[in-house]
């Protein structure tokens, strides 16, 4: 039985790369669905105990998971605009984005403070109680997205050094058109005014060497 073929070094960077762009837009596009849908649901209470439906929605409770979301697809595409110590740490920023919005989802997903604000709102008082109070799962969505941005994040940790950089694609292709300039712009020595100027020069433009 053959051994299955091992990806060269530029098969496995491309790979990792795609596997990094999905995985970190996914993890922002997730975060950021998440952190607008409602996390807590109650009952403002007023008087003659009558009571207002309430909701408050993750940026509401915290307003850190959809930042950092952010901070993570600008951390992202940084990571492909530099290189060496750069490269590493904002790759290491794009980690730590991910795993901030996981630790802001997980505190906020019992909280209650953004609720008993509306409901203070609602019934016109400085502080208001809440009864009914039900917490849904968006916040656990919201560490889905997180997870996925702290992935993405690892995978540039320890991949990226092999990553392409836009800097190196464009000096190149500089580079090249630099060089097809000087080809275009070098002069034809058997032009006239080229072998004119050749003579002013004291040079012999027939290649017999210079004149005394």
């Amino acid at each position: 039985m053959s051994a299955a073929p091992v990806p060269s070094p530029a098969t496995a960077a491309r790979r990792t790369v795609a596997a990094a762009l999905v995985l970190a837009a996914a993890g922002a596009a997730v975060t950021l669905l998440a952190a607008g849908r409602p996390w807590v649901r109650g009952t403002a209470v007023a008087v003659a105990n009558d009571g207002v439906a309430q909701q408050a929605s993750g940026q509401d409770v915290t307003a850190l998971p959809g930042a950092l979301a952010i901070v993570g697809l600008a951390a992202l595409v940084a990571v492909f605009a530099v290189r060496g110590v750069a490269r590493v740490l904002v790759a290491a920023l794009l980690a730590l984005s991910g795993a901030g919005v996981v630790a802001a989802a997980v505190a906020g997903r019992t909280d209650t403070a953004a609720l008993e604000e509306k409901a203070a709102k609602v019934a016109g008082l400085t502080r208001a109680s809440v009864a009914d109070v039900t917490h849904t799962a968006w916040p656990w969505v919201t560490v889905a997205g997180g997870v996925l941005l702290l992935v993405a994040g690892l995978l540039a940790l320890r991949y990226g050094r092999g990553w392409p950089a836009m800097s190196g694609r464009y000096e190149r292709t500089g580079t090249q058109q630099a060089r097809r300039t000087r080809r275009a712009a070098a002069p034809d020595p058997e032009r006239p005014e080229e072998l004119w100027k050749a003579l002013d020069r004291g040079e012999d433009p027939t290649g017999g060497g210079h004149r005394g």
